[in-house]
């Protein structure tokens, strides 16, 4: 057991902040246990986080005084997940740039319950030493969902990030997109210009001056179709947080596969009817000015093999020809 007596200079203090001061060691939240469980006293009554103390106080924690007032044991962080380099499809290389085929399912970054297997572990494994120049390391010059496969540029040095972000910014690439989205077009092409509220506004922002809603135009063209889907060519004038899968949910036509703005149950149909596991949205292609300031490149990713698949068993792959009646 520990004992404790409240000198001048620790008087008027919340009994939770003293103990925090006099056990460094143990975490807050077995402080608040040691409270709530009844094994700290003040003056022998069962003390209270918020009470304030006297002078003259004294304080008794019941427990081990060794592992109370113990250093903590120094924990080694649990070494990163070993990379798989063979799932990075390198597309366009130079000194500036590295723009690879990512797969769908692989995030740009860690964040929320992803530790590893990005796009920066795996592109900053590939190059090595050379992924570091003058203390700029290879990051993504663009965002692409996690879902999303297709084309992403990684900038190799500190000017070509300050090329691409102004690039993506002033909207100055022409990105195309494959996708398949649900039911029949009835136009063979057209233009979504509809507003998309701010997909990272504050909540705070929210309450002063309402929902921030940002200019958005997706233009559209039918490539191939049957009752049920339609398979479509697509590029974005502006670069909104899943602009293709909302503006097409909101048109009644979402995006195959889609997890977050999809229709569920279309879902599980073509899962089920033609063995769609993901979500069905490809980054083909993407023209941009090379940061050389020189020439634009043209960079293009081939469908991925299991949306040929998909493609292919509803009879809307390359040169299939769907005799009247016959739609699967």
């Amino acid at each position: 057991m520990l004992e404790f007596r409240i000198s001048a200079d620790f008087a008027g203090v919340r009994l939770d902040k003293y103990l925090k001061k006099v056990l460094p060691n143990v975490p807050t939240s077995h402080v608040f246990k040691l409270i709530r469980v009844k094994k700290v006293r003040v003056n022998g009554k069962r003390g209270k986080p918020e009470q304030d103390l006297v002078e003259g106080d004294v304080i008794t924690v019941r427990g081990s005084a060794d592992q109370l007032l113990q250093e903590p044991v120094e924990r080694k962080p649990a070494p990163p997940p070993p990379v798989d380099l063979t799932k990075l499809k390198i597309l366009f290389e130079d000194d500036y740039l590295v723009a690879i085929d990512k797969p769908s399912g692989m995030a740009v970054h860690t964040g929320s319950g992803i530790t590893g297997g990005t796009v920066v572990d795996v592109v900053r494994a590939y190059l090595g030493p050379k992924g570091v120049r003058n203390d700029f390391a290879a990051s993504p010059a663009h965002r692409i969902d996690r879902e999303t496969s297709g084309v992403l540029l990684v900038a190799k040095r500190r000017p070509a990030m300050v090329h691409f972000t102004d690039v993506f910014t002033n909207h100055l690439a022409r990105k195309k997109y494959l996708v398949l989205v649900k039911g029949k077009l009835q136009q063979p092409s057209g233009l979504i210009d509809l507003p998309l509220s701010e997909h990272q506004q504050t909540a705070a922002s929210r309450d002063r001056r309402g929902v921030n809603m940002q200019e958005a135009r997706t233009r559209w063209k039918v490539v191939r179709q049957n009752s049920h889907v339609a398979f479509l060519e697509c590029t974005i004038e502006t670069g909104r947080t899943h602009q293709i899968r909302r503006h097409f949910a909101a048109i009644g036509h979402p995006v195959a596969g889609d997890p977050k703005h999809g229709d569920f149950a279309f879902n599980r149909d073509l899962k089920a009817r033609w063995g769609l596991k993901r979500l069905f949205l490809h980054a083909a292609r993407l023209d941009f000015p090379h940061p050389d300031g020189k020439r634009r490149v043209v960079v293009e990713a081939p469908l991925p093999a299991e949306l040929e698949e998909v493609l292919s068993r509803a009879a809307l792959a390359a040169g299939s020809v769907v005799p009247p009646g016959a739609e699967p």
